[in-house]
């Protein structure tokens, strides 16, 4: 890698850690009601609870918390469903899209109500702007705004003592989305603008090509599906195109709180590495950006919330090694080309006239450094928008974000859900080291018991179930089998990525994989549910029994959990778990697809 690329990737990490203390310290100040914003807002906060039933005054107990964080999400997948089954009789639909079908409509809207933004569909060719707007972009601000208020939940229950609640769900979900995501997704959204990005609501544009074109397309049954002959190939006809669609619409809106709520579904269908999705240098590191921004900054917001800001700055260090040693390790690989090539002599080395390494599926504009970038961010986050093809990275590259995943989502993760994945990590981590000594184990001066490790355990491995069990399902499965584009490991590795990512709430995909089908939207949709669920509950549960204890002076044997120490034992347990975990499966995907393609002669 050239001194340029180290260059661009330090600055980005550097940038990313200096922003997100700033905002850690706004998003708490927001939470606790002291700050500027709450204040201004405070008559439009207090209008929208009137106008909702909702006593802002009233706190809950966990179980509680947890029936309206439920209810609001089946809520959501019930009009995000609605909405793409009626899209074709309802307004704000130039292009008369018309209905989804049924089984990639609850796979999306099950996707997009859990922050998962898994997509199966063209969203320039499915979706109507109406359906853009009311139900994606929507559930972008609600999901985000609900992982937040869980994990908002969960640092009441480390502050609080002898506490029966831990807060009110509709209060924090109301905070998040008014003065957090909306605030800044406003700003985004105007710089993208500025960059070229469109935010319209005017038809597609119909423009004549300079040359036509004649082609083979796949050619299509009545379900949309291509057809392959009796040896398994596809069928094609011929067709010639003579004039270009522009798709356009209210892009920018949807791809600002896209990338900051860590939601990561995108208008078009081939997502950030659109040109009209990610015009610009300067949009592609502001979408990179704001994909671990508020992730970041949550962990100063937990610092400063249990009054201990050194504890936030532990979590951090802890995500942000684990980021970059992968970091390094994917664009490393990225950049060392592929080795097949290598053999027949084709030059791959960086240089002033070409960028070297494995550049195929990757955008020219963005190049091997950029694409790596995104790639690893993407998966650190539960964001799952891609500017560039992961089916195309090389073996080892493509282990990279697949293994960033299956470690649970908690290297920055998720807004709020990769924190409390995270929070859960540190759980265990103090309860291995209070076996090593002989001692109870304490995190924040509560008491870590039976009750807090069955919680955690059920939250840690719930995705592990659902990730391995539908890998296996698919696997065993003519319908699961038919979907893959390619033979061997990497088949295999394309079934697991895409399990991986609804197991583990991220949303980005391998594309090599045919997942629009009944069995991949049903099987999928499934495990986003299960995963996102069963693991807030047990979080909540958490909360609602740290609120309950009293809290423990710190003694002669506690472990402090703010020292380099206690960052590398969590960043061991991490690793430990995901590894003894994933190992198998990885051997069967990437690390024999590696093995061939370095043995091959």
């Amino acid at each position: 890698m050239t001194p340029n690329g180290y260059l661009q990737l330090a600055f980005y990490v550097v940038v990313l850690i200096a922003a997100s203390v700033p905002l850690g310290a706004y998003m708490a100040n927001v939470y606790e009601g002291r700050s500027a914003a709450t204040r201004l807002g405070a008559p439009l906060e207090r209008l929208i609870y009137r106008l909702c039933g909702i006593n802002p005054g009233e706190e809950m107990h966990w179980t509680r918390y947890a029936l309206a964080t439920l209810w609001f999400s089946l809520f959501g997948v019930l009009a995000v469903y609605a909405l793409q089954r009626f899209q074709a009789f309802l307004p704000l639909n130039p292009a008369s899209m018309g209905a989804v079908s049924p089984d990639s409509s609850f796979n999306t809207a099950v996707s997009f109500a859990t922050n998962t933004n898994w997509q199966g569909y063209g969203g320039e060719s499915t979706m109507s702007y109406l359906t853009q707007m009311l139900a994606l972009t929507v559930q972008n601000f609600v999901s985000a705004a609900s992982g937040m208020a869980v994990l908002v939940a969960l640092i009441r229950g480390f502050a609080r003592q002898s506490s029966p609640t831990v807060g009110n769900f509709w209060v924090d979900l109301t905070r998040g989305t008014l003065y957090i995501l909306m605030p800044l997704s406003f700003v985004l959204a105007l710089v993208l603008v500025s960059q070229g990005m469109p935010q319209t609501l005017s038809a597609y544009h119909t423009v004549p090509q300079v040359e036509s074109v004649e082609f083979d397309k796949p050619k299509l049954d009545k379900a949309g599906q291509p057809l392959k002959d009796d040896k398994g190939n596809p069928v094609t006809e011929k067709a010639i195109q003579k004039e270009q669609v522009i798709a356009v619409g209210p892009v920018a809106s949807q791809i600002a709180i896209k990338q900051l709520g860590t939601n990561g579904g995108g208008y078009f269908n081939v997502n950030s590495a659109h040109p009209l999705e990610n015009p610009t240098p300067l949009s592609n590191f502001l979408e990179v950006l704001a994909i671990l921004l508020i992730g970041a900054a949550l962990c100063h917001t937990f610092g400063r919330m249990v009054g201990d800001k050194r504890q936030g700055w532990a979590l951090q260090a802890a995500m942000a090694i684990i980021f970059v040693v992968l970091l390094a390790v994917c664009a490393g690989a990225e950049q060392a080309g592929n080795p097949a090539l290598s053999k027949l002599e084709v030059d791959q080395t960086a240089s002033a006239v070409q960028p070297g390494g494995n550049m195929e599926g990757k955008e020219t504009r963005f190049g091997v450094v950029n694409s790596a970038l995104w790639a690893t961010a993407t998966t650190s986050a539960s964001n799952g928008s891609v500017n560039s093809m992961h089916d195309s990275y090389t073996p080892l590259g493509g282990l990279v974000p697949m293994w960033l995943m299956q470690l649970g989502e908690v290297i920055f993760g998720g807004v709020g859900s990769g924190l409390y994945g995270m929070l859960v990590f540190a759980i265990v981590a103090v309860f291995v080291a209070g076996l090593m000594i002989g001692r109870t184990p304490e995190y924040l001066g509560k008491k870590i018991e039976a009750y807090e490790i069955k919680m955690s355990a059920i939250a840690v491995l719930m995705p592990l179930i659902m990730v391995l069990g539908g890998t296996a399902v698919a696997v065993m499965l003519e319908a699961g089998r038919a979907g893959v584009a390619n033979p061997g490991a990497h088949a295999f590795s394309e079934i697991l990525y895409a399990f991986s990512s609804a197991g583990n709430n991220n949303g980005s995909a391998f594309a090599g994989l045919s997942a629009n089908t009944p069995f991949y939207n049903t099987a999928l949709g499934v495990a986003m549910w299960f995963s996102r669920f069963w693991v807030m509950i047990p979080v909540l549960a958490l909360a609602g029994s740290l609120a309950a204890k009293k809290k423990v002076p710190a003694g002669l044997g506690t472990l402090p959990t703010h020292t380099p120490l206690f960052v590398f034992f969590l960043i061991g347990v991490v690793v430990i778990v995901g590894a003894l975990t994933f190992i198998p499966a990885l051997a069967l995907g990437p690390v024999v697809e590696h093995l061939v393609l370095y043995g091959a002669k």
